[in-house]
């Protein structure tokens, strides 16, 4: 019988197509040797099989037909797995990583929030300035402006050029 369809018939994969992709990906071994799906196994051979994070061992005691139900799989194999492969799945492993709120990548909620500011802000940071404005202390200085000074909001500046190949640059 090939390795795939054991895999299959043992209930250690549900399709025997995802059984043959892990012999593929060498996740699966017999006796300590990577195989190919149409490997054949016989009595007594070892099966390893990567799930990560655990490597799971297999003794073969005998040969199955076709696919059989779970309660009879203890017939046809022994799971040998060390006690130590199976303490990894105890672990809890987690991909993220718990950050303090204000660091890191923002929500959605805060980025909106970023985008809300940025949006009302009328900093415009290619406006030259003028170091005699910057300077005024005084609210009589700030009457000889004028009152265009008041009520000056600086206006954004789009330059677009045209070109020829990828259309228009911002």
């Amino acid at each position: 019988m090939r390795i795939d369809k054991w895999l299959w018939s043992m209930r250690l994969y549900k399709t025997r197509s995802i059984a043959a992709d892990a012999c593929k990906s060498n996740r699966v071994s017999i006796n300590g040797s990577v195989v190919k799906a149409a490997r054949e196994v016989k009595i007594g051979n070892e099966v390893k099989v990567k799930k990560m994070p655990v490597v799971y061992s297999y003794k073969i005691i005998d040969l199955p037909k076709s696919r059989v139900g779970a309660a009879l799989v203890p017939q046809y194999m022994r799971n040998i797995t060390p006690q130590g492969e199976l303490d990894k799945l105890e672990q809890k492993i987690s991909i993220f990583v718990k950050r303090d709120k204000g660091t890191g990548r923002p929500t959605k909620k805060e980025r909106r929030d970023i985008d809300g500011l940025m949006d009302s802000n009328d900093f415009d940071p290619d406006m030259e300035w003028d170091d005699e404005l910057d300077s005024v202390d005084d609210d009589d200085d700030k009457e000889d402006l004028g009152e265009g000074y008041k009520n000056h909001k600086p206006k954004k500046k789009v330059d677009i050029d045209v070109d020829d190949d990828f259309g228009f640059n911002f």
